[in-house]
């Protein structure tokens, strides 16, 4: 277990601010320990354990976490071994220890997954409770109509419940296939691509754009990148107000 430090420097090595600073902070009343506003300069914190917020926004302290964005390819199933000996993550991570996925993409299915060893915040942004939104760029068979899009908002029936997009949109059509882009908080397996198959508009490519705060952006497949303090903290943050 670590042993607690004070609070300005911890703040000062997770990147934050510079001590004065914290310093500052603190006595302005802007930061947070588990919950409750602290204004002693000597206050000390566990990075592993205490929860810290500074205006607001959560702070990871832990510099043993790791987070990556990660562009996952066609081909490649969401996990860190296969016993059938398919292409995995763990292909792409090898220079990581522990790093798992959070959530999961289909084999066919390419985008973003968040790579982590950050086990609470996988949990909840991963839990079906939370129901994170995130965004698909889909190109479907066929012509997709108006009356199409309305469908996917107010209810898909599956077999395992009424499904619902939150925002639906066409991006372009050409001859027997549509581009659309579609938000929804639902984690279920091959969900987008089964309100679709609904809606007889098989889904031909999948990709996911982002997954809360968080954008896939530049990233081409198999590429990864660690995210930067903001990209964190708006992580921690989408996991504690999730529904």
């Amino acid at each position: 277990m670590t042993e607690p430090i004070r609070l300005q420097k911890a703040l000062s090595a997770a990147g934050v601010s510079s001590r004065r600073k914290a310093e500052e902070m603190m006595l302005q009343g802007r930061i947070k320990v588990n919950g409750k506003v602290v204004r002693e300069l000597g206050t000390r914190v566990n990075p592993e354990t205490d929860s810290v917020m500074v205006d607001g926004r959560p702070i990871q302290l832990d510099p043993d976490r790791i987070y990556l964005a990660f562009h996952k390819p066609k081909g490649v199933v969401s996990t860190m071994s296969d016993e059938y000996g398919r292409s995995s993550l763990a292909d792409f991570f090898q220079e990581y220890d522990r790093v798992f996925n959070v959530g999961r993409l289909d084999q066919e299915t390419t985008g973003l997954l968040i790579m982590t060893n950050d086990g609470d915040l996988a949990n909840k942004l991963a839990h079906p409770r939370h129901e994170v939104s995130k965004l698909y760029a889909a190109r479907v068979k066929g012509r997709l109509e108006k009356t199409d899009l309305q469908i996917l908002k107010e209810g898909v029936k599956l077999e395992d419940g009424i499904q619902r997009a939150d925002a639906v949109k066409i991006v372009d059509q050409r001859p027997g296939e549509t581009l659309v882009e579609i938000e929804l908080h639902s984690g279920k397996n091959r969900i987008v691509r089964r309100m679709f198959e609904a809606i007889g508009h098989p889904v031909i490519d999948l990709t996911r754009r982002s997954f809360g705060p968080l954008r896939l952006g530049a990233l081409k497949p198999g590429q990864y990148r660690e995210l930067s303090k903001l990209e964190v903290s708006s992580l921690l943050a989408a996991a504690e107000s999730a529904k």
